[in-house]
């Protein structure tokens, strides 16, 4: 297994495996930029959920 990265919501940066404890990081990731990108993942992967959910209930925006 190589390196994991984290990113730490605390201090907002990107941290080796050996940081600050995992209740305040989203990880791990398998490369740095793929942590530093953890907050836009997470917002896009809400939206989509977002998405999915209106149009399960048949409330797609148009």
């Amino acid at each position: 297994m190589g390196d994991q990265w984290w990113f730490c919501l605390k201090h907002m940066a990107v941290e080796p495996e050996q940081g600050c404890p995992n209740k305040d990081r989203m990880g791990p990731y398998e490369t740095r930029q793929a942590a530093a990108d953890a907050l836009r993942t997470a917002a896009d992967r809400n939206e989509r959920w977002k998405d999915a959910e209106r149009e399960w209930e048949g409330d797609e925006e148009d």
